[in-house]
């Protein structure tokens, strides 16, 4: 149950994260240094609808309208019949960054808003930093907190081992 919980919340976050401008009481922030320019970085994980070919917890993904214009859609499979909705609210490819806000979810949130940003560092890497704000709905703040860290923790590393120089 617990992995099932894991999967739903990721995939919450990151319909959530698109959205800069939450207003929950709430807030994760995680980040990750990826060893590839922001560019070839955003390759990857700069399509709204790419989430499943990043994350872990991601089965498939399903684009409706302008997946760089605030207020497409998308479906994220869950695996095993649950789905996340989320919309996007905001897109600069130059910027390399999103946001996007949960709509419907098996997790324990409302009011869920997030954002993914890649920046340069000054060695030519990648910051890839998610962020999100929410309010927990139906269980206690500390264990959704948890959720969201583990969600997006999953997709980072994720998003690092492709990088990764053998």
């Amino acid at each position: 149950m617990n992995a099932t919980i894991a999967k739903i919340a990721g995939t919450t976050l990151l319909a959530l994260a698109g959205n800069c401008f939450a207003v929950g009481g709430l807030s994760v922030s995680r980040e990750a240094t990826i060893d590839s320019s922001p560019d070839t970085v955003w390759k990857l994980v700069g399509g709204f609808n790419a989430l499943d070919v990043w994350h872990p917890a991601i089965k498939g993904s399903k684009l409706t309208g302008n997946g760089t214009r605030a207020g497409a859609m998308r479906l994220l499979d869950l695996g095993g019949g649950a789905t996340v909705s989320e919309k996007l609210t905001a897109y600069n490819a130059a910027k390399h960054s999103y946001s996007y806000m949960l709509l419907k979810a098996p997790l324990p949130v409302k009011n869920y808003a997030a954002t993914i940003v890649l920046s340069p560092t000054a060695d030519g890497k990648t910051l890839m930093k998610w962020s999100s704000s929410f309010d927990a709905a139906g269980a206690p703040d500390g264990q959704v907190t948890e959720i969201i860290q583990g969600l997006y923790d999953a997709g980072l590393a994720k998003v690092v081992a492709n990088f990764a120089k053998q």
